[in-house]
């Protein structure tokens, strides 16, 4: 039985999915960004960091793979690792933008104790589906179509694609409320790996 409190998680994200869907086709809170648009989160703030001391962990980020319907527990299946969580969709034009600079950092990280998960919101499955085996994602989803597993985030998810990068004890270090770029990403990715292994990004 679902606890009060994740039902109200729970109900605070469904009633967020007409943002989220704004968020990524434009709208009062979206600014220009070349062809597409960028959501401006209250504050204006579309990149967040947090200093170690303030972490949190998240738990219970748990969901049915996209393709396999084989559960994935991102505490137990990426123990250790550093986790970059993407938030997607495949009716989100910049979620097709930036889902070939998410998989160069992937190949570029995954032999060095990182890890990659989507959560696949809001979408026909088969879409899906069909979004990663044409880009040849090469790391899973969760299919989360009615934002289940997005309520266990503790980070602002107020748009698609909306990109966070764990650190190894699964604690949120940065938050991307907006395509975000191959070479950023890595930039952040190294440099929270090297938070506990002691080198230098």
């Amino acid at each position: 039985m679902r606890s009060k409190t994740f039902t109200a998680a729970l109900f605070v994200v469904l009633t967020a999915l007409g943002v989220l869907l704004s968020g990524c086709s434009g709208g009062n809170d979206a600014v220009a960004q070349g062809d597409t648009f960028q959501f401006v989160s209250p504050g204006g703030q579309t990149t967040i960091t947090y200093p170690e001391s303030e972490r949190k962990p998240i738990a219970d980020l748990i969901g049915p793979d996209l393709v396999t319907d084989k559960q994935i527990d991102v505490d137990k299946d990426f123990a250790g690792k550093v986790t970059v969580v993407n938030v997607w969709g495949s009716w989100c034009a910049p979620c097709r933008a930036e889902a070939d600079d998410l998989e160069t950092v992937y190949d570029q990280n995954k032999d060095n104790g990182v890890a990659f998960v989507g959560i696949n919101l809001r979408d026909d499955r088969q879409s899906a589906k069909d979004f990663v085996a044409d880009r040849k994602v090469g790391y899973p989803s969760i299919y989360d179509f009615d934002g289940a597993t997005l309520a266990s985030m503790t980070t602002p998810t107020s748009v698609v694609p909306t990109t966070v990068v764990l650190d190894r004890q699964h604690r949120p270090a940065a938050v991307y409320l907006r395509t975000v770029s191959a070479d950023e990403l890595d930039a952040m990715v190294k440099k929270i790996a090297a938070e506990d292994s002691g080198k230098q990004p």
